[in-house]
């Protein structure tokens, strides 16, 4: 039985890194995001393995559909990637945009979780699935302007470690993947508001990861024995290591 793994935010970046993976490694991939055309040429790429959805986690009546809207064929979803996310922003808490904050949460925090809600509990009625979190390192690692981002990650390391409390021996497995610097995708470019130069500047004179060797772990990891399950795996570039602290003087 080929597999059939739902990510969201696959229109770029990780999404559509795991997507071409999944299909090669030979599963059948749900590709879902906002931008269609993204979509589309995804699809136009890697043919009839991949169904591009048009789909934004926070529009909660549309995930909640999400059982029964999925052609019939396409509905027994055994790998759920609960990619779609963002950061904005870099100004300390009180100069920040309220704005940002709630955008940040409703993708990050409300998107996962509704998206987890719609598909999980047909998971646990076949006996078998995965749900693969795309965290960050920044739930570990406070650093200064990563307020509600780092919040929003830590968020998504309890509720997975909360998920495989619940789903214990259910034979679904829950996974929380926490990337660290990783060049090559549209992640600064949002987070600076576009703005290319500052984007850039975060990834200067360093090697970072790429969204391929992000997709590779999720690879590893849900190729795994079905006994075998990763709660969570950190990855950094041989560049990076954790922060210091945050020392205030004078």
């Amino acid at each position: 039985m080929t597999d059939i793994a739902f990510i969201t935010g696959a229109s770029s970046g990780f999404g559509a890194a795991i997507a071409r993976r999944f299909v090669a490694d030979g599963r059948r991939v749900i590709a879902a995001a906002r931008r269609r055309d993204r979509l589309d040429a995804l699809a136009a790429e890697l043919g009839d393995a991949l169904l591009p959805l048009t789909l934004d986690v926070t529009d909660a009546d549309a995930v909640a559909a999400l059982p029964g809207s999925l052609p019939e064929e396409w509905r027994d979803v055994a790998i759920l990637v609960n990619n779609a996310g963002l950061a904005l922003g870099t100004a300390p808490a009180h100069q920040t945009s309220l704005a940002d904050w709630t955008r940040m949460i409703a993708t990050n925090v409300s998107g996962l979780v509704g998206m987890t809600h719609a598909l999980l509990p047909g998971m646990v009625a076949r006996g078998r699935g995965h749900v693969v979190n795309l965290g960050s390192v920044a739930a570990n690692y406070p650093y200064p302007g990563g307020n509600v981002y780092g919040a929003t990650k830590a968020f998504v390391q309890q509720f997975t470690l909360g998920l495989k409390a619940d789903l214990a021996g259910s034979g679904v497995r829950v996974s929380d993947v926490q990337p660290g610097l990783v060049g090559g995708t549209e992640f600064s470019n949002v987070r600076m508001a576009g703005d290319d130069a500052k984007a850039a500047a975060v990834y200067a004179d360093t090697v970072p990861m790429t969204a391929e060797d992000v997709a590779e772990a999720v690879s590893w990891i849900v190729g795994l024995p079905p006994h075998l399950n990763v709660n969570r795996i950190e990855l950094m570039p041989d560049v990076q290591g954790p922060g210091p602290f945050t020392v205030k003087r004078g």
